[in-house]
């Protein structure tokens, strides 16, 4: 029978922002690699999927966080599949202090592809057994995304050192694109209450540049991501003032 995994661990110094507080990339690399870790525990991670030629791709990233955490703090991290259909898995993540109270809470959807064609698989065709946790960390539907208006535009890097074993670009990426259009008086002046990251199409390593299209409306920022005119990824940011 499947149960959630959980490990607990410090917050380190080179994970978070000038004001001690954890940084977004950092955040989704760390519900990335505990989802990793956990797909690799169920038999269904990297180095089974590199067998067939297959991987995990991220659709959607719905992360709550309630009161993010700071430097040199004690966390416990909890993670497990959730749901699942024929195409898709559901994993959801929570993350909680050392006295039990809930700081960071997510959704995710993912789909396996086939590495040749690029194109999505059967689940059931290489886990006939899928289990799921019946247990939801957030009530909340995986929509399209809406549209917006872009009120500016702003050109950004697409490195050598963000691309990931599966040959595009990693998704936590996405999440240091959207958080840095918005300049930096108004990261400055602002701390992070969520992320929505809708996946469309991956960027490949030959992207040499892409353009962040950003909405402001108070404390909520949109963002597109493009290569010349495909759209990437929505990102929607929600903010507080600092």
């Amino acid at each position: 029978m499947i149960t959630k995994y959980t490990k607990d661990g410090r917050l380190k110094t080179y994970r978070c922002d000038r004001y001690g507080f954890w940084r977004p990339v950092a955040l989704m690399n760390k519900l990335q690699g505990l989802a990793t870790t956990h797909a690799e525990m169920l038999g269904a991670g990297p180095r089974y999927c590199a067998s067939k030629n297959i991987a995990w791709v991220l659709t959607h990233m719905f992360v709550d966080v309630i009161d993010m955490p700071r430097v040199e703090e004690e966390l416990v991290y909890s993670t497990w599949p959730a749901s699942s259909g024929p195409v898709r898995s559901e994993r959801d993540f929570e993350i909680k202090d050392k006295n039990g109270k809930l700081r960071v809470r997510a959704i995710s959807q993912w789909v396996l592809i086939d590495l040749h064609t690029r194109r999505p698989v059967r689940l059931f065709d290489y886990f006939p057994n899928w289990e799921c946790v019946p247990e939801r960390v957030w009530d909340r539907e995986f929509d399209k995304g809406p549209d917006f208006i872009p009120t500016k535009s702003c050109v950004m890097a697409c490195r050598f050192d963000d691309i990931d074993i599966n040959q595009h670009v990693n998704n936590a990426v996405y999440t240091t694109w959207a958080t840095e259009s918005v300049g930096f008086d108004y990261r400055n002046s602002h701390k992070l209450r969520g992320i929505d990251l809708y996946f469309e199409h991956e960027i490949m390593p030959n992207a040499a540049t892409v353009r962040v299209e950003v909405a402001f409306d108070g404390n909520t920022t949109r963002h597109k991501i493009m290569t010349n005119e495909v759209e990437h990824a929505k990102v929607i940011c929600y903010w507080a003032d600092r």
